[in-house]
């Protein structure tokens, strides 16, 4: 009884900020579900549960001849090629980015501890650059591309490297500021150049980082080179929207399982990697 009227004398103080907080948010946010129109209680229509049934009873048993796992085999290295090569062309640009945008492997500000004019140019001229690189969704630059290069791989190739250099790019220069900077500066004090400074000072500070968010990368480029495949990429997802046009649900299910173990490999590889450098 005395802990009871100890609480109601003593209310958590905290209860206003959360309520205005609570309510805040559902002023924000109840226009964008109106305009989204959201409505979940179509899922639950009787006709929506006939046509949902209908659609998942196509999928038993998932394809599996001998002549179609074949075809998946071929589709699927393509898509793991497709998503590791438009990762790697992506590094590419996104290291020499990164060295242009990182405030902490700037030499002209050790000094005065302020950036040259040129150099504020030149780190804002990057940075607008990879803001442009990731503003446009991978799809729509493999949507250019297959019209310049036509359909097959190679337009999903480069729409992941476009995109995915303006995110890496973004991710590293934030996560090496983040960091002790302690090494890089008295590297770059020392004469160093800032590529080394960034491999012998920064990178030991920040490499379980950096790996962890580029496997993350390389994941979400492998789904991402599915979905182009819609748009005549190539890859599994070319066949993925081939066997739906034909309602082969079978052939569905068997590419659905293999999305999903495509997906369950690269995590381990994050995980082994990210153990490596622990």
């Amino acid at each position: 009884m005395a802990v009871t009227t100890r609480l109601l004398q003593h209310p958590d103080p905290a209860w206003r900020p959360r309520m205005m907080g609570a309510i805040i948010a559902l002023v924000l946010l109840w226009p964008m579900v109106v305009a989204s129109e959201f409505k979940p209680w179509i899922l639950l229509d009787a006709q929506s549960l006939n046509a949902t049934g209908r659609f998942l009873a196509d999928f038993v048993p998932p394809a599996h001849s001998s002549e179609f796992l074949q075809l998946m085999l071929v589709a699927t290295w393509q898509t793991v090629a497709m998503a590791t090569a438009g990762l790697t062309l992506a590094l590419l640009g996104a290291i020499p980015l990164t060295l242009l945008v990182t405030q902490s492997l700037s030499i002209s500000r050790l000094g005065s501890g302020r950036m040259r004019l040129a150099g504020v140019l030149i780190r804002h001229g990057a940075r607008w650059l990879l803001v442009l690189l990731r503003s446009v969704p991978e799809l729509v630059w493999a949507l250019l591309f297959v019209r310049i290069v036509g359909l097959g791989p190679t337009a999903g190739m480069l729409a992941i490297a476009l995109t995915y250099c303006g995110m890496l790019g973004k991710v590293y220069a934030e996560i090496l500021e983040s960091s002790d900077a302690h090494a890089t500066e008295s590297l770059l004090k020392n004469g160093s150049s800032r590529l080394a400074a960034l491999l012998y000072g920064a990178l030991p500070e920040s490499a379980a980082e950096l790996v962890s968010y580029t496997t993350y990368r390389w994941e979400c480029a492998i789904r991402g080179s599915v979905i182009m495949g819609f748009v005549g990429a190539g890859g599994l997802g070319q066949r993925m929207d081939e066997s739906m046009k034909m309602l082969a649900g079978g052939e569905v299910a068997t590419m659905l399982i293999i999305f999903v173990l495509l997906v369950g490999c690269a995590d381990l590889v994050s995980n082994f990697l990210r153990k490596r450098l622990g």
